[in-house]
């Protein structure tokens, strides 16, 4: 089957899933900014504090001790990182759904940490997790669909080779 010439033939049909997940990583980041004090947890459960921070950097806060330059690498790279989904998307059949739902959720992931970095400077987190006195770092549903994104497409590259 050749490669789609229509949208509505390809991946970017499920483009919406991006779009629930820039909503959902929105909302959830104003509701932390309005409602919580930075940097002093509130325990939720076991193992589990929403806690105000804030990141410069990158993932477990790669490059945030810089005098700024990362804001703006970070935003070129996520827009071009979303560029290339949107491509990869549009060449994607439909009937490949795991490889759809991990592209679509990375590219909401990846766009809601981009507006927090234009906006703000600095990506919102508020999801601590810990273990006695270790602390994961804190992260945000931003974050979460960009991991969950990537192990589908880890599984989906895995189950295609073993195919």
């Amino acid at each position: 089957m050749p490669n789609p010439v229509s949208w509505q033939y390809s991946g970017l049909r499920w483009v919406w899933i991006a779009f629930v997940v820039i909503i959902l990583d929105q909302l959830t980041k104003q509701w932390a900014l309005a409602s919580l004090a930075p940097y002093e947890p509130v325990a939720i459960m076991p193992m589990l504090n929403i806690m105000l921070s804030f990141n410069p950097g990158a993932a477990f806060s790669f490059l945030g001790d810089q005098d700024g330059w990362q804001r703006w690498f970070f935003i070129a790279l996520a827009w071009g990182v979303s560029l290339a989904l949107m491509i990869w998307l549009s060449k994607t059949e439909l009937t490949q759904r795991r490889l759809i739902l991990g592209l679509t959720l990375v590219l909401g992931g990846a766009m809601g940490n981009v507006i927090d970095r234009m906006m703000y400077h600095h990506v919102v987190d508020f999801l601590d997790f810990y273990w006695g006195v270790w602390h994961y770092p804190t992260f945000n549903v931003a974050d979460i669909a960009i991991s969950v994104g990537a192990v589908l497409l880890i599984l989906d590259a895995w189950k295609s080779d073993r195919a």
